[in-house]
């Protein structure tokens, strides 16, 4: 395993916190459609221009357009996003050509026996992507990120062995599973967010 991206910064104090814990990757979640936002793109900006030049940022949203994303990144002076919404293959490819510099994870949502799906999904999108994101749906809120659930590993072991891109693996990772997720799935990367939040985010 490659990498540890924690998601849901707050701010530049629990940033620091956690290049001091070993974290290189840091997400931040902008422009959300279920989950109430941790901090505004101006806050986001600040932070990772503070941060050390070794620690990537990786704007991580719903938005779905080509055009919003790449103001977003602007605006937040980042150069990795993840989209997590349900972006079509043609504003993918269209966000690429706008910018071929931008690094981009797509995600997968794993709900029940949906692999054959997310199999074809990641065929289409490999040729745009740096790396995928295994993540969970929650079917009671329609949450389909930062559930705190955790997903069927296998399809995300089949995910990594099939998509010939790394793989990061999300959806209820905390430090008393962690260890048997990366055992289990192999992934390239884990990703944490809500498994490492205390009772105040």
């Amino acid at each position: 395993m490659e990498k540890i991206q924690i998601a849901g910064i707050h701010d530049l104090a629990e940033a620091a916190l956690l290049v001091r814990c070993g974290a290189r990757q840091l997400g931040f979640p902008l422009c959300l459609n279920v989950d109430r936002q941790d901090l505004s793109d101006v806050e986001a900006r600040e932070i990772g221009l503070s941060l050390p030049r070794d620690v990537k940022q990786v704007v991580i949203t719903y938005l779905d357009r080509a055009e919003s994303i790449l103001d977003l990144c602007q605006k937040v002076q980042m150069r990795m996003v993840q989209i997590h919404g349900a972006m079509n293959i043609r504003e993918g490819a269209k966000l690429l050509s706008a910018d071929p510099g931008l690094r981009i994870i797509k995600s997968l949502i794993v709900r029940e026996s949906n692999l054959e799906e997310l199999i074809a999904e990641a065929e289409a999108w490999a040729p745009l992507v740096d790396a995928f994101i295994t993540d969970t749906f929650d079917s009671a809120t329609g949450a389909s990120g930062a559930t705190g659930k955790t997903h069927d590993w296998e399809i995300s072991r089949v995910l990594v062995d099939r998509t010939g891109k790394p793989v990061f693996l999300a959806g209820g990772l905390n430090p008393g599973n962690v260890g048997r997720a990366i055992r289990k799935v192999r992934p390239w990367g884990v990703d944490c967010h809500t498994g490492v939040e205390g009772p105040d985010g």
